[in-house]
């Protein structure tokens, strides 16, 4: 027993060179970008950034169809970039205890019956608030227009984010490997 001191060797290490770690993690996940969702997941902000732009540069706030359509807009806009940061950035991963092809799921379907509403709404307010051929009635007409493909976006979204959910032509395995998206 008095030979135990020497042969043991001991190591000691600081919590801050254990804290740099965690930070270094963060990188984007480039499979994402490239899936169906996340090309999706661009497609969504960018053209519904075209659609309150459009909006916001016309007297909008003296028609109630157009607050509608901008709440939608900058709402959805704003969601749609927080779960593309999450999923860009595996961020999701880390909140394991969500279900989050189902919280997708459901924000997609969601996100789907309000831009259903912002564009009936859009494209039903045009010839009323302004006269054809002007600045304004261009703008709000393609309002309306920006207003359906983001429409059509989401209700893809929701489709693929239904069969993620289902686990349509993947295995637990295939899906754990993936992310979860297609």
């Amino acid at each position: 027993m008095a030979e135990f001191p020497s042969k043991v060797s001991t190591r000691t290490s600081s919590p801050a060179q254990g804290a740099g770690a965690s930070v270094s993690a963060l990188r984007p996940d480039l499979g994402f970008v490239r899936s169906r969702l996340g090309a999706l997941m661009l497609l969504q902000p960018v053209l519904g950034l075209l659609v309150w732009a459009l909006i916001a540069d016309t007297p909008y706030h003296l028609y109630p169809a157009y607050g509608w359509v901008m709440f939608v807009a900058v709402f959805l806009w704003l969601v749609t970039i927080v779960l593309f940061i999450l999923y860009l950035f595996q961020l999701h991963m880390k909140l394991y205890m969500v279900p989050w092809p189902l919280v997708l799921m459901i924000f997609n379907i969601s996100a789907t019956v309000l831009y259903i509403t912002a564009f009936i709404a859009c494209s039903a307010a045009v010839d009323l608030t302004s006269l054809r051929g002007t600045r304004p009635y261009n703008q709000r007409a393609a309002a309306s227009f920006f207003a359906c493909l983001v429409m059509i976006a989401y209700g893809v979204s929701a489709f693929f984010s239904y069969q993620a959910w289902r686990g349509v032509g993947s295995n637990a395995a295939t899906s754990q490997m993936a992310g979860g998206y297609a």
